[in-house]
């Protein structure tokens, strides 16, 4: 870690809440302000940990930021706000200016450009928060040739986040991002932009079988999402054939 970082993983630092936007029903993405237009220094795929106390009681949890790894001045973050969630109730009483408390960094994917021939990553709901930094690393990187497919799941067209950023990331010539619905019935209610890369009903295992199929070259997968997600996503995986170390899940 640089010393220009502004995180401790052994001591919680406080910063300065700058923003909070909701994204859908139940998600929000907060900016934090770093001092002195200092970085966080994040890996790719590292994750930071938040404390919060809720009726005395603290608690901690996870969370990826979506920021490039090397913003300046701040960081953001894609939180999702569960109805019974205790770390949900305290986040949900921030206001701008609030301090909040985080350490880190922790784990994180040691990408290396043109190490893998092509990622496939299968992210669930704000399990896309790991993935945008590392694919954005690809996209920014002009001698970076690694094709990369993006699986994003979500109960609906409205739950897609940031799709502003994901149209415009689906554009470089070695991105391709699908969407998997679970709750749509239909691909017609759809802007006919997102129509034939998006899928209704659930990632099953054929429906991974025809995404690895189509990758241009052998693909090493990234996985993010629930336990559950997590799992299921691995056994299709061994069941297409794919090695437990061509895979790493978040």
């Amino acid at each position: 870690q640089s010393n220009n970082s502004e995180l401790n993983p052994d001591s919680f630092t406080a910063f300065s809440l700058s923003s909070a936007e909701q994204l859908t029903e139940d998600t929000y993405q907060y900016r934090f302000e770093l001092p002195r237009n200092s970085s966080l220094r994040l890996s790719l795929g590292q994750h930071i940990v938040l404390r919060g106390e809720v009726n005395g009681l603290e608690i901690q949890r996870a969370y990826t930021p979506i920021s490039p790894g090397n913003a300046e001045g701040y960081f953001d973050v894609l939180i999702k706000c569960y109805e019974a969630g205790l770390m949900s109730q305290y986040i949900k009483t921030w206001k701008k200016g609030d301090m909040v408390f985080w350490r880190g960094p922790f784990g994180g994917f040691p990408y290396q450009p043109n190490k893998y021939g092509e990622l496939l990553m299968l992210a669930s709901g704000t399990g896309l928060a790991p993935m945008l930094p590392i694919l954005q690393s690809i996209t920014e990187d002009e001698e970076d040739e690694t094709f990369v497919t993006l699986v994003g799941c979500f109960r609906s067209f409205g739950n897609i986040y940031l799709k502003p950023l994901l149209q415009e990331l689906a554009r470089y010539w070695n991105v391709r991002i699908f969407y998997v619905l679970s709750q749509e019935s239909s691909l017609e209610k759809l802007p006919w932009s997102y129509q034939e890369n998006t899928y209704t009903g659930r990632l099953n295992e054929d429906l991974m079988r025809t995404i690895i199929d189509s990758c241009r070259r052998k693909p090493f997968v990234l996985i993010c999402g629930s336990p559950a997600f997590n799992e299921d996503m691995s056994r299709y995986l061994k069941s297409a054939g794919l090695e437990e170390n061509s895979c790493f899940v978040f």
